[in-house]
């Protein structure tokens, strides 16, 4: 099943590395024109322009910015209308987990800082990319979640319950913006990035023991999961958090 994303435009947060950018190059491929966004000016530039080699003709905007400030917010979706005529798809990716073990003992500034950057920040994008384009043409939202936010995990649970947020903000999106706009996630359980290095260095072959799969995710996982939710092929599916974990889950544990 091949997904055909040309003429459309999408804005993909925290995208220098990772899954997001694992989700940008899919979606040149499939034929978008793609903003990429991060905080780091060098690494988003960078990461612009390995993008814009991935497809013959690929339209690519990088972009610093702080996804958890207003201002960089609207400047870039601002930028992205005024370079693409368009915004089609925004993907919601970016993500912080400062705050590893008991809750109780949590820095609840630390807290407030994930919910605002994983949860409030990415309803921002959501409101901008509705106002500017979407609601009036049309879109499509894909929300990156955790399989921490749908069980509990013990070490991270300030990340996991910013998470469980973002999987209720995407039903009551997709209710509130259909039929025009579709909302979904993805969930997926640990990949191998650099953002999630420390739960499993130098054991990954016993932390996929406990994966049915017998392997960790990759980001291209997620990223080909991403491009079928946006595209018409998923046309139907909307208010859904996708799991994909290597049947994690479906072991009752979550490692």
């Amino acid at each position: 099943m091949t997904q055909d994303l040309s003429g459309r435009t999408a804005l993909v947060t925290g995208a220098s590395r990772g899954i997001g950018y694992a989700i940008a190059v899919e979606l040149v491929r499939a034929g978008a024109a793609v903003t990429i966004m991060s905080r780091k000016a060098e690494d988003i530039a960078a990461a612009g322009e390995q993008l814009a080699k991935e497809a013959d003709g690929a339209r690519v905007l990088a972009i610093a910015g702080n996804a958890g400030r207003d201002e960089d917010r609207a400047e870039i979706t601002r930028r992205t209308l005024e370079t693409f005529g368009s915004l089609d798809i925004l993907v919601n990716n970016t993500g912080i987990n400062p705050v590893y073990g008991p809750l109780v003992d949590a820095d609840l500034a630390a807290v407030r800082k994930i919910f605002d950057t994983n949860v409030v920040a990415a309803l921002g994008f959501v409101q901008l990319a509705v106002k500017g384009w979407m609601a009036e043409h049309g879109g499509s939202i894909v929300n990156v979640s955790s399989v921490g936010g749908l069980r509990s995990t013990g070490v991270i649970g300030a990340y996991g319950a910013s998470k469980a947020a973002m999987n209720h903000l995407t039903m009551e999106l997709a209710w509130q913006l259909g039929p025009k706009i579709r909302v979904n996630g993805v969930a997926p359980a640990t990949v191998k990035t650099r953002f999630a290095e420390a739960l499993y260095a130098e054991r990954e072959e016993e932390a996929a023991a406990a994966y049915p799969m017998k392997r960790l995710g990759t980001p291209e996982d997620v990223a080909k999961l991403v491009t079928f939710l946006v595209s018409d092929e998923a046309s139907w599916i909307t208010g859904e958090t996708v799991r994909i974990d290597g049947g994690l889950l479906a072991t009752g544990t979550l490692g």
